[in-house]
């Protein structure tokens, strides 16, 4: 595989500071200050937002949240059973503690193809996901 078609698979720049502004936007309409991480199939950051105003550990959070989502394929409030299990812990340990399987992140995907995930924090996690969604909404439209 060269490096080409690799870079085809991971969500592109251009498309991740898409779904960071279309997030930032859903979460100024819903008034809370948060933080937004786009992040590659092997969970490295590929854009971030951190509004003003909203808490440091969102900071943190949000990319968990996208580490989570990319490592599984799935939206990360459907990982919050694996928090305590052996293989969350290993997880959490083997990434540095970059890995919060808590609602408010969702895998960007191309069919089953995972080419990245968002992950929001900053409001209650019903919220976050609600701004995660719209990202990828943005996204789909265009």
């Amino acid at each position: 595989m060269n490096h080409r078609e690799v870079c085809l698979m991971s969500v592109t720049l251009d498309e991740a500071v898409m779904i960071v502004n279309a997030s930032r936007d859903k979460a100024k309409e819903i008034g809370i200050p948060m933080s937004i991480a786009v992040v590659d199939p092997h969970g490295d950051l590929v854009a971030f937002q951190r509004m003003d105003g909203s808490t440091l550990r969102s900071l943190f959070v949000s990319q968990g949240k996208a580490v989570a989502s990319v490592h599984f394929g799935r939206p990360s409030g459907e990982l919050s059973g694996i928090a305590d299990s052996p293989i969350g812990r290993s997880l959490s340990l083997s990434l540095g503690g970059r890995f919060i399987p808590h609602q408010g992140a969702l895998p960007i995907l191309n069919g089953q193809e995972v080419r990245g995930a968002v992950g929001v924090s900053g409001g209650p996690s019903q919220q976050d996901e609600e701004v995660a969604q719209a990202g990828l909404n943005a996204l789909s439209q265009n």
